[in-house]
């Protein structure tokens, strides 16, 4: 008997069970994206206006994005069996929505979960009633299946252009308010494009046809673009003129509320740069990054607010910053002394330890005389140029892009150098790269030091554009924050700390509206990078040699057959 259960249990193929629980894993993922109230609260917004809401769009992600993921798995060549298991997929993860739909006939759900309501129930079965509305639900993830089966058949250059089209037709359709704000004036192009409430269909197909055919040029003319453009300095020359033209104009550009974005990209883009040199470029651990952060900001602030019952001590903001800067690169050189000796695990755990030591001792009532305690330090110092005062959000920008242009100049001057080298022999194998002659006290003390300074420069702007800073504003989530967006945009690529930056922190700035669940996008966004992408967005080339570097398959079978050893 158990040999015949054996026999029954191995003739399932191997892709449909893979169809099978790849499907129950995207069933359950809408089941808990309904339960949380998310169908109903997107319901209100439409991607493409009156015919997808974002509701709807939301499900059609889920069950594109996990029919897609078990066509990769199942490792199959022939189409008609990748459709099959997309459809699988697709049905399989539709299903469990019905079976939610149906126990909620039955059960009263709303004990247990306030969004299981009548409503919500109306919405998944599209208003069509239980019979009706279900089928169309397994239709839907059915046809979702299938659509991810049929893109992935398409060659690879025409597969990746029509998803950038369909990201990009999503990604306008969420961003439809704050596009049409900030570019109002163009009433000719927003008429076009958008309906009051999510994309035209007309606009849908324009903007879908536009990003296919700039990325299928791009994928077939990029090499050769970018080999023309570093071989001739004059086109080098006038794009980086260019560059530096649009971003001297992005405040009026796009207004206030951009500004503002751009202001804190640029706070954790500073940051970042800063860290890293530390984790990037010498392979050092560091969880207690914001306690650089905390000494910039206090030390400035400290210096120019006349909070402690005085004058303030200094009358310029400029005049304090370098105090700030060198500050912070004190501290760095103290905290290097003592982890000398560490690595990996017993180093996190050490910064860490000194970052909520420096956040404590900020909350404190012993330094509270010194430091404002809890109350936090007020009235700090605004910047000022002659007789203008740096005040708001666009005017900060100019201020924190100078900060980035420098500190990025730097990085890559000595990413280039003697000691940016022995950075990175150290970050390889500390003992190699003692045994060739590199000074492991003086090259770990002077990343965490360079590391610091950033991170002080960092504090000390934004502790002007606040005027006023508290102990709750250091916190380890700030460490956390930094060293992500270097993972997501590529340790040791600084070009990759700058979208990650963009990523990781303006992003989730624009989509603020969606405030109750911004973040859990946020986080499953880098879940799933992480399991595609582990190298970062736009990662340094040693890394990307590291993780990829595979040995060439030969394409045909006469080049197999030269490859075998005689």
């Amino acid at each position: 008997m158990s040999t015949s259960r054996a026999t029954r249990k191995s003739t399932m193929p191997q892709w449909l069970k893979v169809a099978l629980q790849i499907g129950l894993v995207g069933g359950v993922v809408v089941v808990i994206i309904a339960l949380e109230g998310m169908i109903q609260a997107f319901n209100t917004r439409d991607i493409i206006g009156s015919v997808v809401a974002m509701s709807q769009a939301l499900l059609l992600i889920v069950f594109l994005g996990t029919a897609y993921i078990a066509i990769i798995r199942s490792k199959l060549t022939d189409f008609r069996r990748l459709l099959v298991v997309a459809v699988v997929v697709g049905l399989v993860s539709s299903a469990l929505l019905v079976a939610l739909i149906l126990l909620g006939q039955v059960l009263d759900l709303g004990n247990v979960f306030i969004n299981a309501t009548p409503a919500l129930y109306d919405l998944l079965t599209f208003k069509l009633g239980l019979a009706a509305g279900s089928i169309v639900l397994l239709v839907v993830g059915g046809v979702s299946g299938a659509a991810a089966a049929i893109i992935h058949a398409l060659p690879t250059r025409w597969r990746r252009s029509v998803i950038w089209g369909l990201v990009a037709v999503f990604a306008f359709g969420l961003l439809r308010d704050l596009i049409v704000t900030t570019f109002g004036g163009l009433t000719f192009l927003t008429g076009l494009l958008f309906l009051p409430n999510g994309l035209s269909v007309p606009g849908a197909i324009t903007l879908f046809v536009i990003f296919v055919a700039l990325d299928y040029f791009w994928s077939q003319r990029g090499a050769q673009i970018r080999s023309g453009i570093g071989a001739r300095k004059p086109v080098r020359s006038s794009l980086l003129i260019g560059g530096i033209i649009v971003l001297l104009l992005l405040p009026q550009i796009l207004g206030l509320y951009f500004s503002e974005v751009l202001d804190n990209v640029g706070l954790y883009l500073l940051m970042g740069l800063g860290l890293n040199i530390v984790v990037g470029f010498a392979g050092l651990l560091d969880l207690g990054y914001v306690a650089f952060f905390a000494i910039g900001a206090y030390t400035v602030g400290v210096l120019t607010s006349p909070d402690f019952g005085h004058a303030s001590i200094l009358t310029s903001w400029w005049f304090a910053l370098p105090f700030g800067v060198i500050a912070a690169f004190l501290a760095g050189t103290i905290l290097g002394i003592p982890v000398l000796k560490m690595r990996g695990d017993y180093l996190a755990i050490v910064t860490l330890g000194f970052g909520e030591i420096i956040r404590l001792l900020a909350l404190s009532d012993f330094l509270k005389p010194f430091i404002g305690g809890a109350q936090g330090v007020n009235d700090i110092l605004k910047p000022t140029i002659g007789p203008i005062q740096i005040s708001n959000p666009p005017e900060f920008y100019y201020l924190i892009l100078a900060g980035c242009l420098l500190v990025a100049f730097v990085a890559i001057r000595v990413k280039d150098s003697r000691l940016g080298r022995a950075w990175m022999a150290m970050r390889e194998d500390e003992d190699v790269a003692q045994a060739m002659g590199i000074n492991l006290v003086t090259t770990k003390l002077m990343a965490f030091a360079l590391g610091a300074s950033f991170g002080g420069l960092s504090g000390a702007i934004f502790g002007s554009k606040l005027t006023s800073i508290y102990p709750q504003s250091f916190n380890f989530f700030v460490s956390i924050n930094v060293l992500s967006l270097i993972i997501i945009g590529g340790m040791g690529s600084i070009p990759g700390v700058v979208v990650g930056a963009i990523a990781l922190v303006g992003l989730p700035e624009m989509l603020r509206e969606f405030s109750d669940y911004r973040y859990l996008f946020y986080g499953l966004a880098l879940v799933v990078m992480m399991l595609t992408r582990p190298e970062g967005l736009v990662p340094a080339a040693t890394v990307k040699r590291e993780l990829h570097e595979e040995e060439p398959q030969p394409e045909t079978l006469g080049e197999a057959a030269t490859a075998m050893p005689k």
